[in-house]
């Protein structure tokens, strides 16, 4: 007997679930089932339900703060469920009404019209590392805070340094001999150096845990091949592995850079062509860690000791397509600098190119059997 498909659109909450229910064929209405906890027991004996009427249910749900604990139980046993991207779901202009039953409604009738965009849902091991990975970006945000506080604590009583460069060994000596009129103010200085300090030792910490669990993933073949390039080390080796996954899933270097929001948004009407800034769509994370890694190419290219020795082991055509990249984006960073571009724009261009040139050394890795 052929089985029924419908459509649940869930509209997931902290506490709540709300469901719609869309029947196969584009002109019939979506019903609104309600609202149920959000227990999995109590989604798996709605979904039961539903299977022993001779449902085929096709469940999709909104990326959020609530991860995808509702996908992989969903998928343990064996109903079909996606997750999707919410900044691309279409929507009418001018609707300014927005309820849990309206959300749950639309997900189901554009699920069923097959006009919503899956995200890339990473295995339990990879969201692990993605965790770890973002919990440094965190602490490296926190440390630039504290830094900025301690520099503005310090400019507003004038006390400056005549030293070459900040936050070196040399540095800290001198703020510990800093001597303040006020004891309120010198505990206030002790609180802020130490707060920097504490801040460099958990970006540290962070840091060698992520050296040592990314050896240890499914990609790690892909994570040690990325580290090839220049300007790649292990941690953003590891921010785009653990963020993106398999690159082969791309179809083209265009649709990677188009997902990493690299590509410069248009605006064409009639004769009018308007290129304008870069999308910034998709993932930030891999695009701000491909942007710092572009400044790498700003010095003429060269094989470094680190690169050759994280060359050492890796199959020639994937060596072959990291000079490649070397020679070229070295090259194109001086010439558009030359031309006087503006340096954000210059680094952008090189992270575009960068990102193409991962796609290509993702495909070159020797498929195992």
């Amino acid at each position: 007997m052929r089985k029924t498909i419908k459509y649940i659109g869930l509209d997931v909450h902290k506490n709540s679930i709300a469901i719609a229910i869309a029947e196969d064929g584009q002109k019939r209405e979506v019903n609104f089932y309600g609202v149920i906890k959000n227990d999995m027991d109590q989604l798996h004996k709605f979904l039961r339900k539903q299977i022993s009427q001779g449902v085929e249910p096709r469940c999709v749900y909104e990326a959020g703060p609530c991860g995808y604990t509702i996908y992989r139980s969903l998928k343990d046993k064996g109903i079909d469920c996606v997750v999707i991207a919410p900044s691309l779901i279409p929507k009418k202009i001018g609707d300014r009404i927005k309820t849990d039953r309206r959300d749950a409604e639309s997900l189901a009738k554009l699920h069923r019209a097959e006009e919503l965009t899956a995200v890339y849902v990473p295995s339990m091991e990879d969201e692990a590392l993605r965790d770890l990975v973002r919990a440094r970006e965190d602490s490296v945000n926190t440390l630039k805070r504290a830094k900025q506080q301690l520099g503005a604590f310090l400019l507003r009583h004038h006390i400056c340094y005549s030293g070459k460069s900040k936050w070196s060994k040399a540095y800290f000596n001198w703020l510990a001999d800093i001597s303040m009129p006020h004891p309120a103010q010198q505990i206030t200085l002790q609180e802020y150096i130490d707060m920097v300090q504490d801040g460099k030792k958990r970006v540290e910490r962070i840091s060698e845990q992520i050296r040592q669990l990314s050896g240890q993933t499914q990609l790690k073949t892909l994570n040690m091949s990325l580290q090839s390039l220049r300007g790649v080390s292990q941690i953003v080796s590891a921010v785009v592995v653990s963020e993106l996954g398999d690159l082969t899933r791309f179809d083209s270097p265009s649709k990677l850079m188009a997902y990493l929001g690299l590509v410069p948004s248009q605006h064409n009407s009639g004769d009018k062509k308007r290129p304008g800034k870069i999308t910034k769509t998709g993932n930030g994370h891999v695009r701000r860690a491909l942007i710092e890694a572009s400044q790498a190419y700003r010095l003429p290219a060269r094989k470094s000791r680190a690169i050759v020795k994280r060359n050492e082991g890796l199959p020639q055509e994937i060596c072959k397509i990291a000079w490649q990249a070397q020679v070229r984006l070295c090259g194109r960073y001086k010439r558009l600098v030359f031309r006087g571009k503006n340096s954000n724009l210059v680094k952008t261009a090189i992270a575009r190119e960068l990102a193409g040139f991962m796609w290509a050394i993702a495909h070159a890795i020797p498929k195992t059997t």
